[in-house]
């Protein structure tokens, strides 16, 4: 479960978004780790082996910084254990893009980042699912109810995309609670960092851990992401020095908070990369569960969002050298139906949940 997400923000925008409180109080706007801007590309169907967009503590990659500073990481989906002795990670025989939380301390690929506490928060617009019928798959988008209480963007404070731009560091953090734009979905995670063993470059990879699906997701699959429902949440998953693992493990547990709709299976292949993954359809299958005030919203700002640059759905890029790949996908940083919604051309009415 949990094979597809979508993040559509641009760099700087995800630094925005995720803007976190450290132990003290003190709000914070986490720093990108020198070089990922280059891995992270905005897409609307990110599969495993894609890079995304990850939040963790910065003590992991510098001793001196404090537990509770935070930074942001491009890492690949799919956790190479630092154990592994191919020098080719594609030759693992197991899948490791999900890791159940009840086998958090039973499988040494996961028991050991954990133990180390190398915790990470996996962010998204959100994740897709799908529902088996007798006949067929429906898929859903699976998201936060955006709210009008510092979520949803108002006439008077719209955000200008920046998506060709890198993170201005010398940013000041004043505004970093002004945030008004789409609420990231916030998912817990391991990550761990593999070598070759014959040398090279030190490859960062992570696994979404999942736990029992909450009864309104129960009738779309059994199982969903560990989602971290608000900023305490995250900053005790993420402190690794406050929170010692088998207490981090009371934050994995369903969320009922979430709300979805039905999307096209254009979703199901992965090459597909376009605005029509993520809108809302009529479903497929009759017995459905009637849409949220908040999906609602979706469909109405998705309506009339106009995207200006979109991916050809046909085109495929799995046979295209690495660095054209990356240069084909980095031109899909759309001003698309997420981003549309953030400049305002949305709804502004304030969903229910």
């Amino acid at each position: 479960m949990c094979g597809r997400t979508a993040c559509t923000l641009a760099a700087n925008e995800l630094s925005r978004g995720a803007n976190y409180r450290d132990r003290t109080g003190q709000r914070h706007r986490p720093r990108w780790k020198d070089g990922d801007t280059d891995k992270y590309w905005p897409s609307y169907n990110k599969s495993p082996q894609s890079f995304s967009p990850v939040l963790l503590s910065n003590r992991h990659f510098n001793k001196d910084a404090p537990v509770d500073e935070c930074v942001l990481a491009a890492m690949r989906w799919g956790l190479v254990p630092a154990w592994f002795k191919e020098n080719d990670p594609s030759k693992m025989q197991y899948n490791t893009s999900n890791c159940r939380s009840e086998s958090l301390l039973e499988k040494k690929s996961y028991k050991d980042p954990f133990l180390k506490g190398q915790r990470c928060v996996i962010l998204a617009d959100g994740f897709y699912e799908w529902r088996r019928t007798e006949k067929e798959k429906q898929p859903f988008f699976i998201y936060f109810p955006q709210t009008q209480g510092g979520q949803v963007p108002s006439q008077q404070n719209t955000l200008k995309m920046k998506s060709d731009q890198s993170l201005d560091q010398a940013e000041s953090d004043q505004d970093d609670s002004d945030w008004t734009g789409w609420r990231l979905l916030t998912i817990a995670g391991l990550f761990d960092s593999w070598t070759p063993p014959c040398g090279g470059e030190t490859l960062y990879t992570y696994t979404v851990i999942t736990v029992d699906a909450s009864p309104n997701l129960q009738s779309i699959h059994d199982r969903m992401p560990a989602v971290l429902d608000g900023e305490d949440e995250v900053r005790r998953w993420l402190d690794f020095g406050e929170v010692k693992s088998l207490e981090a493990m009371k934050s994995l547990h369903p969320n009922s908070s979430l709300t979805f709709h039905p999307v096209s299976s254009l979703v199901n292949n992965s090459r597909n990369n376009s605005p029509e993954c993520l809108q809302p359809v009529e479903p497929s299958v009759k017995k459905t569960v009637q849409p949220t005030a908040s999906s609602k919203v979706m469909m109405s700002w998705l309506k009339t969002a106009s995207p200006t640059k979109r991916k050809n759905p046909d085109e495929d890029t799995s046979a295209k050298a690495p660095e054209e790949k990356l240069a084909a996908e980095k031109q899909t940083k759309p001003t698309g139906p997420l981003q549309q919604w953030l400049l305002g051309t949305g709804s502004r009415k304030k969903p229910r949940t």
